[in-house]
C-alpha cells in the first residue's frame, strides 16, 4: 500500500520539482520510504519521471522498494495496492527463474507486465493501481482494479506545448501540490455532484481538468503524452450461463479469499463492528489464520451509537484477542481538523474510517482486514426492498396518465411528509411525486432515493447548474452503469449500482483516503471481482432472501457462532454526527454556514445555505446531519485548498 505520482513531459528540473512536491505531499500514504526514477530523453528531451512512497507490507527489505526496475528487461513500476495471488503467479508463469531481486508482489507484477503485456490485468487479483513503463517500446501504463478499490488521477495539460502534457497521482491533492495546475478551478459539476450525491462522482473529480481511470480500466501513453490506448480490462457484465454455485463451493471461494487478504510481513487485525459482514470476515480469518487473530472495535460515550459490549461477545466467541477504543466527543472535536484534512475530495463521509484507522496504527498495527461490501453482495440495504416495490408500483399504474399520477403522488406525499417552516421536507416520502415521474427507470429510482436533496431544493442551492447531471451522474459513469445493468434481474441490477455507485465511488476513495492518512492498509475480502463473479451464479432467491438478512453470507461467513447474536436490528457504523454537530461542532459549522461569499465561491446560494441550517437546527423533517456536513465539507475542502468556482 503506497503513493504512486509520475509526469509525462521534459525532463527537466522544474517536473522534477513538481513530482517531488507531489511526492511529499503523500507522505502519510508512505512513511517508510520514497523514492523517483526518470526515463533517458528521447531526441526532443521528452521522457517520463515516476514518484513513489512506500508503506511496506510485503517484503521488507530494500529489495521491494521502488520504483522497482526489472533487472531484466529494464521496465519500471510504481505500484499501490496487494496482488493477492502474486505466489500463484510466479509459481505457475515464472517458475525456475532465479533473477527475481524481491520476494514481494511487486516484482512478479512487474515481470508478469514485461511477459504478457495488457493481457497480465486478467491474471490478477488483488486491487491495485499502477503505472508501468515498457523501456522497450517507450510507453506508460495506468491501471485500476475491476472494483475500483486503489484511486488513480490523471491530469491532461490544455497547452499542448507545455513543458508536461500527462500528470497522475494516488491523489487529487497530490496533483495540487505539483504545481502543474496553475490555479485550479472547481469542475463545473462538483457542486451539483455533492448537492446531489454527498460527493463528487467519477470520473469527474473536484478539480476542474483532473478526472479518475475508471475502475478496471487502462489507459496507455507515449512518451510525448499521446493517448494510444484506452479500455476496460474487466467488467461486470451480464450473468453468464456458467454452472451455479452451492454453497459448498461457495464457503470454498469465501474461505480462499480471506486466506489470500491474510498475507502480511507486518502486524495485521480486523476491525470488527458487531455486523454481520465484519464478523464474517474475523470469524474466516480466525479459522484461516491458525493462530489467533487481533480485532478491534471503535466505541463511543453514547449508548445508541455503542457496538462495543455486542462486539466484545463476538470476539470472545470467535476466539480473537480484541481491543476495544472508546472515542469521545473531546476527543473527535480535538483530533477534527486532522481528520477533515485526511479527506482527498470534498465528501460527507469518511471520517469514521479515519479514526478507526488513527486507533489501529496506534495500537502497532499496519494492516486492517475490513467488511465492507457484504451488504452490496448480499442485499443488506433498504434499497434491495423498496426499489423492486416501487418499480413494479409504477409499472401497474403505467396505464394512467403521468401527470395525474405524478399529481396524486403529490397529494400523497404532502400527507405523508408535511411541510414545517421554511424549508420543504427531504424525506423519501417527499421523492415520490419525482420517483414517479421518473417511470420504472431503475437507475433514476436508485439516485432518487439516495440524493441527499429534491430537486427543487438543488435549484435553490445551485440555480441552473442543478440540470448539469442526468440523475446526478457524469454522462460516462451514467452510460456504463446502464450497460452492466442491463440484462440482470431487479434485485442484481441494484447490486450491481451499489457496488459501483455507493460502494465504488462513495465507500472505497473515502475509505482510502482516510486509512491512508493514517498510515494504515485497510484491506477488504468482500470486495472482490473473483466473489463478484461467483455470486453472480447464485439464484436471486439463494443470494437475496429474506431481503436484508444476508443469509448466504450467514451461512458461509458465521459457522460456529450462536446466532442469537446478530438477531437484532441492523446498524451501520457511523459516528454520533447529529448529537455532535449540534453540540461541539455547532460554532465552526455555524460560522461556515452563515458565510455568503464562502458559499458563492463553490457556486451555492448562500440563502438557501443558510435555509438548510436553519432548518437542520428546527429539527425539519429529512433535514439529517448528512445534508449539513455535505455543504459544509465542500465549503471548507474548497477554501482549504483554494479551488474555487
Amino acid at each position: 500500500m503506497c503513493g504512486i505520482a509520475g509526469i509525462i513531459g521534459r525532463l527537466d528540473e522544474a517536473n522534477r520539482r513538481a513530482l517531488a512536491r507531489m511526492n511529499a505531499s503523500m507522505l502519510h500514504r508512505g512513511p517508510d520510504a520514497g523514492g523517483t526514477w526518470e526515463s533517458a530523453a528521447d531526441e526532443r528531451g521528452l521522457g517520463v519521471l515516476l514518484g513513489h512512497r512506500r508503506l511496506s507490507i510485503l517484503d521488507l527489505s530494500p529489495a521491494g522498494a521502488q520504483p522497482m526496475v526489472d533487472p531484466v528487461s529494464g521496465n519500471v513500476i510504481v505500484f499501490n495496492g496487494e496482488i493477492y495471488n502474486y505466489i500463484d503467479l510466479r509459481q505457475t508463469l515464472f517458475a525456475g527463474e532465479r533473477d527475481f531481486r524481491s520476494s514481494g508482489d511487486t516484482a512478479v507484477l512487474l515481470r508478469a507486465l514485461g511477459t504478457l503485456g495488457r493481457s497480465a490485468l486478467g491474471r490478477l487479483r488483488g486491487m491495485f493501481a499502477f503505472a508501468f513503463w515498457d523501456a522497450q517500446r517507450r510507453r506508460l501504463l495506468l491501471a485500476r482494479d475491476p472494483l475500483g478499490i486503489k484511486p488513480l488521477y490523471v491530469a491532461s495539460n490544455p497547452e499542448r506545448t507545455g513543458g508536461w502534457s500527462i500528470a497522475f497521482a494516488s491523489e487529487v491533492r497530490a496533483l495540487l501540490a505539483s504545481g502543474l495546475l496553475g490555479k485550479p478551478k472547481l469542475h463545473r459539476h462538483a457542486a451539483a455532484s455533492v448537492v446531489w450525491n454527498g460527493f463528487v462522482m467519477g470520473p469527474d473529480t473536484a478539480v476542474e481538468g483532473v478526472e479518475s481511470i475508471a475502475p478496471g480500466e487502462y489507459r496507455e501513453y507515449t512518451a510525448s503524452g499521446e493517448a494510444e490506448a484506452s479500455q476496460v480490462h474487466w467488467s461486470a457484465g451480464r450473468p453468464g450461463s456458467a454452472a451455479a454455485m452451492d454453497v459448498a463451493e461457495l464457503t470454498h471461494e469465501f474461505e480462499e479469499c480471506v486466506r489470500l487478504h491474510l498475507a502480511s510481513d507486518v502486524p495485521l487485525g480486523v476491525f470488527l463492528s458487531g455486523g454481520v459482514d465484519s464478523s464474517a470476515v474475523a470469524n474466516l480469518a480466525q479459522r484461516s489464520a491458525g493462530g489467533s487473530v487481533h480485532t478491534f472495535t471503535l466505541a463511543f460515550a453514547e449508548p445508541e451509537y455503542n457496538e462495543g459490549p455486542v462486539a466484545r461477545r463476538i470476539a470472545e466467541a470467535i476466539g480473537t484477542q480484541h481491543q476495544e477504543v472508546v472515542l469521545t466527543e473531546a476527543e473527535f472535536t480535538e483530533g477534527l481538523q486532522d481528520a477533515l484534512d485526511s479527506l482527498d475530495q470534498p465528501t460527507f463521509d469518511g471520517l469514521n474510517s479515519y479514526y478507526l484507522s488513527l486507533a489501529i496504527r496506534r495500537a502497532g498495527f499496519t494492516v486492517a482486514l475490513v467488511g465492507t461490501g457484504g451488504d452490496e453482495l448480499f442485499g443488506g440495504y433498504a434499497s434491495f426492498r423498496d426499489l423492486p416495490v416501487l418499480q413494479k408500483w409504477v409499472r401497474n399504474l403505467g396505464w394512467l396518465p403521468r401527470p395525474g399520477l405524478v399529481g396524486a403522488a403529490k397529494v400523497a406525499s404532502a400527507m405523508l411528509a408535511p411541510s414545517r417552516g421554511g424549508m420543504p421536507p427531504q424525506t423519501r416520502w417527499a421523492k415520490l411525486p419525482e420517483m414517479v415521474r421518473n417511470g420504472d427507470n431503475l437507475l433514476s429510482l436508485y439516485q432518487l432515493a439516495y440524493a441527499l436533496f429534491l430537486p427543487d431544493f438543488q435549484r435553490q442551492l445551485l440555480g441552473d447548474v442543478a440540470g448539469a447531471l442526468q440523475d446526478g451522474l457524469p454522462d460516462r459513469l451514467r452510460s456504463r452503469l446502464l450497460g452492466e445493468a442491463a440484462g440482470r434481474s431487479t434485485l442484481s441490477a441494484i447490486s450491481t449500482m451499489e457496488q459501483r455507485l455507493f460502494l465504488g465511488e462513495r465507500l472505497l476513495r473515502d475509505n482510502d483516503a482516510a486509512s491512508m492518512a493514517a498510515s494504515i492498509e485497510q484491506r477488504l475480502p468482500l470486495v472482490d471481482h473473483v466473489l463478484f463473479e461467483c455470486m453472480d451464479r447464485v439464484a436471486d432467491p439463494q443470494r437475496y432472501s429474506p431481503v436484508g438478512r444476508k443469509d448466504l453470507l450467514r451461512r458461509i461467513g458465521l459457522r460456529g457462532l450462536d446466532s442469537a447474536l446478530f438477531d437484532r436490528p441492523k446498524s451501520g457504523f457511523e459516528l454520533p454526527f447529529d448529537r455532535w454537530i449540534r453540540a461541539g461542532l455547532s460554532d465552526v459549522i455555524d460560522r461556515t454556514m452563515r458565510d455568503a461569499s464562502a458559499a458563492r465561491a463553490v457556486g451555492l446560494d448562500p440563502a438557501a445555505v443558510q435555509r438548510l441550517w436553519v432548518a437542520f437546527l428546527d429539527r425539519a423533517p429529512g433535514v439529517y446531519w448528512t445534508r449539513v456536513w455535505a455543504i459544509f465539507i465542500l465549503i471548507r475542502w474548497c477554501h482549504r485548498h483554494e479551488v474555487f468556482a
